[in-house]
């Protein structure tokens, strides 16, 4: 058997996490509970973690990781960005910069399905090698 590791870190103060990270959270759910259906015929299970972050690791907030790489870094062309986002300023009381993902000329902020399943395949493709 053969296991991936999915984990995604994000900033969270008092049980609230900001909007983007909300929304690539509600993603991931969906798409590791459908990966899970998927890739278990082919003997790969997904353990998936979920790593809260304090105000002071908020530029690594909404990070994808799969077996410890950085989900851009399995994206040829990819990279981390950021810019301001004011959903964690308000949490955080601050101005804040979060992650985005920067992909065939467009800018990220919520990690899509798309995004998710293309690492995944890399991630897995790597793995084998």
């Amino acid at each position: 058997m053969k296991e991936l590791a999915i984990e995604w870190q994000h900033y969270e103060n008092e049980g609230a996490t900001c909007l983007r990270c909300s929304a690539t959270g509600k993603t991931l759910e969906q798409v590791v509970a459908q990966l899970r259906q998927e890739l278990a015929p082919q003997g790969v299970t997904i353990r998936f973690t979920e790593t809260k972050l304090s105000e002071r690791e908020i530029p690594s907030s909404n990070m994808i990781l799969l077996n410890g790489t950085p989900l851009e870094k399995l994206l040829a062309g990819a990279e981390a960005s950021e810019n301001r986002c004011s959903s964690c300023g308000c949490l955080a009381g601050r101005e804040t910069f979060c992650r985005t993902i920067e992909y065939q000329g467009k800018s990220y902020e919520e990690i899509p399905e798309e995004l998710i399943r293309k690492a995944v395949r890399q991630a897995l493709a790597l793995d084998q090698g």
